[in-house]
């Protein structure tokens, strides 16, 4: 990562500085999305999404928002951080967290201000070509 007047310039990854936690990801000030995946740091695209990404998107998740209108799950669509504990909830001990194009929570006490803790009941990941390797 190098530093670029205030914000960071990202570079995927960049692991030579070592491994990263969520309280590391909420310090960040970066110009585009990143995820966490085992405290490596990459990049969730190097540009906005195409119009027909957003556009299967919108659809999708506008039929799973309807079919959840009434019930006690949840949707909620990127951006929107989902960590991955594995030995606590601690930011400082979590070192995955993605955001997933749309995803529901079933469980309330998953939810918090920052997102989701703990795996989400659905995802939703809309390949395109820049981000069906990872």
């Amino acid at each position: 990562m190098h530093k670029k007047g205030k914000e960071y310039e990202v570079k995927e990854p960049f692991t030579d500085y070592g491994r990263y936690t969520y309280a590391d990801y909420l310090e960040w000030q970066l110009e585009e999305m990143v995820e966490l995946i085992h405290g490596k740091v990459f990049r969730s695209a190097a540009a906005a999404p195409r119009r027909i990404h957003q556009k299967i998107s919108g659809k999708v998740f506008a039929k799973i928002f309807n079919f959840l209108e009434g019930k006690s799950c949840e949707v909620y669509e990127a951006p929107f951080d989902v960590r991955l504990p594995i030995k606590s909830t601690r930011n400082e001990d979590v070192d995955t967290v993605v955001q997933p194009d749309i995803c529901v929570i079933c469980d309330k006490c998953k939810l918090d201000e920052l997102g989701c803790i703990g795996p989400p009941d659905l995802i939703v990941e809309i390949l395109s070509p820049g981000n069906n390797k990872k």
